[in-house]
């Protein structure tokens, strides 16, 4: 991962489970966090360490809004976006 980019990213707990977006400048530190359970909430609550998605931007701006329009998008669409790239839900962290 370049320093210098933003990811936005979706994780889940399983194929068609629970879906978590997020947006971070340093995605390896993130994922650590969302599975090790240090930070306490939804992704917690709810096992989501899989990272089915990610998108990068070159600016927070960018990568903000892409997070809010994907966190207003209908699960349906998620889940086909997810579904276009990574049709067996692998969890991408390895591939980073």
């Amino acid at each position: 991962m370049d320093s210098g980019r933003f990811a936005v990213y979706i994780l889940t707990n399983r194929r068609n489970g629970t879906l978590y977006v997020g947006v971070t400048r340093n995605l390896f530190a993130r994922l650590d966090a969302h599975r090790t359970g240090v930070v306490d909430g939804f992704t917690r609550k709810h096992g989501l360490h899989r990272v089915v998605h990610v998108e990068w931007y070159p600016t927070a701006i960018e990568a903000i809004a892409r997070e809010k329009q994907l966190k207003r998008w209908r699960r349906r669409w998620k889940t086909e976006l997810i579904q276009e790239r990574n049709p067996y839900w692998r969890d991408l962290a390895s591939e980073l």
